[in-house]
């Protein structure tokens, strides 16, 4: 199961796929909906397959088929995913149309690479112009893509069914938003802001370097690094993908495009880290079209928690984390 790139070949992406723009329907104008019959609406995210609403079929309007393939060209720009169901797609949401007929688990192997390379389009960098011009790195055979190799590597694949031991009986008070309380992050946190490292100094190693990108809990790579900042924190993209928040159990190198929250007074652990992390991701729309989230503004931006006399209720938003199932895998 061990991947050798070594022999692979590199394929612009537009002689393989033709990149056609979707519906670019906005989710403002539709109407949400829980009925089964309701269709997915899928925009410029990197998260839940690019699903982020459900939505009444509109009129004159057909839905795009199951089976095509969605690449954000704005927002996680290169996000891309194979949708399961019918759907309707977003702004700048590209379908990526196979030029010749291949399998689902090959459409799955090029979403990955083609995901793999969304570091190209940092700092606000759309995907459009150049899409067709991407290079794919891809198993070969004949200098023409391996589509064979690419489904039979996804259908070895193999996982363990995660399991949890928390009880679904075992909840505390439901999330009652309307009662939270609000609070400035500069008086919650200390922040400090991350710092530069070029690539010319950055050694190969086991330590986590965190890069402004909405994944692997930020880590965008492996170094080498003499100084670390310390676990047991938040940090948040102020640059790039920006507002992604994440708790850091091990120590890290922050690069410059990222703000370092440690707690101020009180006691963070992985569960009310967790917790925060999620609401301050929460606040990432107010950061789009190339908008930074700098320190100094940082420290001012408000956020709403859970609260008990009049102080953040650490206690709640542990048992509350505790109380979701699989929290024991955390």
């Amino acid at each position: 199961m061990n991947l050798d790139i070594a022999e692979w070949k590199e394929f612009k992406l537009g002689d393989l796929f033709t990149p056609k723009y979707g519906v670019n329907l906005e989710l403002t104008n539709c109407t949400l909906s829980t009925s089964p019959d309701a269709i997915n609406f899928v925009a410029r995210t990197s998260e839940n397959n690019g699903v982020v609403a459900r939505v009444e079929i509109i009129e004159g309007i057909k839905p795009q088929k199951a089976g095509s393939i969605t690449c954000a060209g704005g927002g996680s720009v290169l996000s891309t995913f194979v949708q399961t169901k019918d759907f309707y797609s977003g702004r700048d949401l590209y379908l990526l149309i196979p030029n010749e007929e291949i399998s689902l688990e090959a459409k799955l192997f090029c979403c990955t690479v083609i995901t793999q390379n969304k570091y190209r389009y940092n700092y606000g960098r759309q995907a459009n112009k150049t899409l067709k011009e991407l290079l794919l790195k891809l198993p070969a055979v004949d200098n023409k893509p391996d589509w064979d190799y690419m489904e039979k590597y996804i259908k070895e694949l193999r996982h363990k069914p995660i399991t949890t031991s928390v009880s679904y009986k075992v909840s505390p008070a439901p999330l009652q938003v309307s009662k939270w309380e609000e609070y400035q992050l500069g008086d919650l946190f200390n922040i400090e802001k991350g710092k530069r490292l070029t690539k010319a100094d950055m050694i190969e190693g086991t330590d986590n370097y965190l890069g402004a990108i909405d994944n692997n809990n930020g880590v965008r790579q492996k170094i080498l690094a003499e100084r670390l900042w310390k676990p047991n924190c938040i940090t948040v993209n102020y640059n790039g993908s920006v507002g992604e928040a994440f708790y850091q159990s091990d120590p890290f190198w922050a690069s410059d495009d990222v703000n370092v929250l440690y707690p101020n007074g009180w006691e963070l652990n992985k569960y009310i880290g967790l917790f925060i992390a999620t609401i301050i991701k929460a606040e990432r729309p107010k950061y789009n079209y190339g908008r930074k989230w700098k320190k100094e503004v940082m420290k001012k931006s408000v956020i709403k928690l859970p609260s008990k006399n009049s102080k953040p209720d650490w206690d709640y938003m542990e048992s509350y984390m505790k109380s979701l199932s699989y929290s024991d895998r955390i």
